[in-house]
């Protein structure tokens, strides 16, 4: 393990930080506030760090699949850590836990907060926050890439490391194919929904705020009460789109621009993924009608946002889902759980997985009916490896795994069972919002400190997808071949 090799290359997503750190502060130069200054020394201390490896280090291209996988885990932590500067500056509500906390949740488009009162914070520290979204949506790494493609081997290596192992099995194009795909579909997503949400009325910082949250699947808003706070019905359904767009596979969004509109709704996972959101936004939607006394316009209109929001992991809301029917509560739990398509910026479990789930149960009752037969599991006409199958279940078991130890760790510090089930649910998905006291208009900082660290690493736990994040952590395994 080359760990100066590793430290250089950790040191471009640094830079790519820096440059949005000089960004946010051109934004509260612009409109004056007072966090110019945190976001000045922050943006110098983040390029200095970033500088000085590339400046002492040799240039490598040749690195090992070990090295790469440390390279992401430790862009992701080290990113975090420098994230938390603009905050832990500023101060106000930003102790350091709450800093990190706020970072990490930034990065890993969780969208969770510990602020109590958003709309207080200046416009500077804002726009670093919703940035935080937009360079964690896409990935930091592959964000490295398709800014700096000149890295040889390495980027076909680090691209692999970082991509989802289901979106890997499912992207076929090269690497520096699909880097341009994913960056070019998030890009032009991106851009198209600012736009949308301009026509719609809202103002140009806002439009890019949000815009950065639902493209990133990560739902930080500047307002407290969320989209709550515009009340209208054309941004909510323009935001409903756009979170439906993210959450679906960008190789797949990429085929249907290019003019392969077919593949859309070839894919089972897609078919799944449209159909699940909604049948539960009718479900609940008779549901909150019924129980709740709620006509059935907003029934409608609070349903499909907020199921919508949380099966995307984007985390938005126009409404209290802490006072919904437990019915429709247990409902948005499953998709907290499950989320929206691999290849996307969605976190969870993923679609895809459940898709291969159901199927892989299927496939053992006709097995057990025929033992003799050889019955392959099959996604959209093609068999799928036994090795695919299995590494998918198995991630499903370690997942709820992992949410039942984190809870569990959360009521040993006095947490309450449905917060502390709910959000470790939301930040282990990268939903953001729980129920209860950390719900739609909640927040975390009730959580005690170390609390916030637990749920800081269930974040990044959920985003790198579990396995890597353990086979960093495991020194004895540096020394293994590594695959995940």
């Amino acid at each position: 393990m080359r760990f100066h090799v590793v430290i250089r290359y950790v040191a471009f997503a640094l830079l790519i930080n820096s440059a949005f750190m000089f960004l946010s502060a051109g934004i509260s130069i612009y409109y004056g506030d007072v966090s110019t200054m945190p976001l000045l020394y922050s943006a110098f201390i983040t390029l200095l760090f970033g500088l000085f490896p590339l400046i002492f280090v040799p240039a490598a291209t040749n690195i090992s699949n070990k090295e790469a996988l440390l390279i992401v885990v430790m862009s992701w932590f080290i990113s975090c850590l420098t994230g938390a500067l603009p905050y832990v500056l500023y101060g106000g509500q930003f102790t350091f836990t709450n800093a990190w906390f706020e970072s990490v949740s930034g990065f890993t488009t969780t969208g969770s907060t510990i602020l109590t009162d958003i709309e207080i914070i200046p416009n500077g520290l804002l726009f670093w926050r919703a940035a935080t979204h937009w360079i964690g949506g896409i990935g930091i790494i592959i964000f490295v890439l398709a800014v700096l493609p000149f890295l040889g081997i390495a980027e076909v290596i680090l691209f692999r490391s970082e991509l989802s192992s289901m979106a890997r099995d499912n992207f076929r194009e090269r690497a520096s194919r699909a880097i341009q795909i994913l960056a070019g579909v998030y890009l032009g997503l991106t851009l198209l929904e600012i736009l949308s949400l301009l026509l719609a009325g809202m103002n140009l910082f806002d439009a890019v705020v949000h815009s950065f949250a639902t493209i990133a699947t990560g739902g930080f808003s500047d307002k407290n009460a969320s989209i709550a706070y515009y009340n209208s019905p054309l941004i909510e359904n323009i935001i409903i789109v756009f979170m439906l767009l993210s959450g679906i596979h960008f190789a797949i969004l990429f085929s249907v621009v290019s003019g392969n509109a077919k593949a859309f709704w070839k894919s089972t996972i897609v078919r799944y993924y449209i159909g699940a959101n909604i049948a539960a936004t009718i479900v609940a939607s008779v549901n909150i009608h019924l129980t709740n006394n709620v006509d059935w316009m907003n029934s409608v209109r609070y349903a499909a946002f907020n199921i919508i929001s949380v099966g995307t992991s984007t985390g938005f809301a126009n409404a209290d889902t802490s006072i919904w029917p437990s019915f429709s509560q247990i409902i948005l739990i499953f998709f907290a759980l499950q989320c929206a398509c691999a290849g996307s910026t969605s976190g969870g479990i993923k679609t895809d997985r459940i898709v291969l789930l159901w199927k892989s149960f299927i496939h053992q009752i006709r097995q057990n009916m025929h033992p003799n037969a050889v019955i392959p599991i099959k996604v959209d006409g093609k068999v799928i490896p036994d090795s695919v199958v299995n590494k998918s279940v198995l991630y499903v078991g370690v997942y709820l795994g992992v949410v039942f130890a984190a809870t569990l760790l959360l009521t040993a510090l006095g947490v309450d069972l449905l917060e502390a089930f709910s959000g470790t649910v939301a930040t282990m998905g990268n939903v953001g919002p729980g129920l209860g006291a950390v719900g739609s208009v909640g927040n975390f900082n009730g959580i005690p400190e170390l609390g916030k660290w637990i749920l800081s690493i269930v974040m990044l736990m959920g985003r790198l997808e579990i396995y890597a994040f353990f086979i960093v952590f495991t020194p004895k395994q540096w020394s293994r071949t590594v695959t995940y």
